[in-house]
């Protein structure tokens, strides 16, 4: 038994982890005096907030650092039973084309402590006729619901809640296709509400992160990266929606105006979470070094950092617990995470 401090997702506490069973599990509250101190802090398994799982070989997520991923865009049937059996550490199919890697540097115990990983998922894509990605190659096959009409949204967002999606993808990428009209686009935030479900809107081309934001999307994909968002524009968006960072899927001119629109809503009190684009170009199935890079780039520091990546609740019975060896809060870098241990309890 040893006294600990664990980030709960919100700020720093103090605890007890303790072998329960041959598990480390932890525990709220202030240690007995002269109990042994962890040398180092806590906290859970990390969210990434843009997945695709069906185009990386996801079993690999259960030996990372991830506790629960968000897929924005697949076949909602195989979503579904990933979601109600979790990724486990087993053999998994590669779809043709899948392009996630192992991490570079491999994570100490991952292996022998793999654990089941928490899935949500949005379900289909709800696009355009002929709009983005209903012609892309990549695309799963049932991944993408083209709704021409209110009827059509309706059985879509029907079908997605059914399925148990947690959110609702929306497309609104002018730059490959048709977008909805914004009386369309409006009814389908309305029907999603109604469901409890909140739109998650890929926007992509001129205007289209102000417009759909404008018409109810509750969050951005990817942080916006077409144009540079004026300084009100940005403090409208701070108070109403929150962004999916996906920040190292760019180089070049759209690499640097997605950093400066996320520090200047960051600066603003907008919510920017950690999210990679996982499925899109190589990246390893794991944190995403470049990602944090660019967070930190972007004015994401410590605590702030932290919040983006959502750590999940470390004090819950099947939490996976992270461990920092020889951290404290101010000098916690997610980087350095890995699996705590039974050893990490000897004394």
């Amino acid at each position: 038994m040893h006294a600990a401090t664990f980030f709960d997702g919100v700020g720093w506490r103090e605890g007890v982890v303790e072998l329960v069973d041959g598990r480390v599990r932890l525990s709220d509250g202030h240690s007995a005096a002269g109990l042994p101190r962890l040398d180092g802090v806590v906290l859970g398994g990390f969210t990434d907030h843009h997945v695709h799982l069906q185009l990386v070989d996801h079993a690999q997520l259960s030996g990372s650092r991830l506790g629960r991923v968000v897929d924005l865009g697949g076949n909602p049937g195989v979503l579904r039973r990933l979601a109600r059996g979790g990724i486990k550490n087993a053999p998994a199919a590669r779809d043709s084309g899948t392009f996630s890697i192992p991490h570079p540097h491999p994570i100490p115990h991952a292996h022998a402590h793999a654990h089941a990983l928490v899935v949500e998922f949005a379900g289909a894509f709800v696009a355009a006729p002929g709009g983005y990605p209903s012609d892309r190659e990549w695309a799963p096959e049932g991944s993408v619901r083209e709704v021409a009409d209110e009827r059509a949204a309706a059985d879509a967002v029907a079908e997605m809640a059914a399925a148990g999606a947690s959110c609702l993808k929306v497309t609104s990428n002018s730059t490959a296709g048709p977008v909805f009209s914004d009386d369309l686009f409006r009814t389908i935030v309305g029907l999603a509400a109604s469901h409890s479900l909140p739109v998650v809107a890929h926007a992509e081309g001129p205007g289209e992160a102000q417009r759909v934001v404008a018409l109810g999307a509750a969050r951005l994909a990817h942080a916006p990266f077409t144009e540079r968002l004026d300084d009100e524009e940005i403090a409208r968006q701070a108070a109403s929606t929150s962004w999916i960072s996906t920040l190292a899927i760019h180089d070049g001119p759209a690499r640097a105006i997605a950093i400066d629109n996320v520090r200047r809503f960051h600066a603003a009190g907008g919510t920017v979470l950690y999210g990679t684009d996982l499925g899109n170009g190589p990246m390893p199935n794991d944190l995403n070094a470049r990602e944090i890079a660019a967070l930190r780039e972007a004015g994401l520091h410590s605590d702030a950092l932290l919040h983006a990546l959502a750590p999940m609740d470390p004090l819950a019975p099947s939490a996976t617990l992270l461990f920092l060896p020889g951290a404290s809060p101010p000098t916690a870098d997610p980087l350095a995470a890995r699996p705590l241990i039974p050893a990490d309890l000897k004394v």
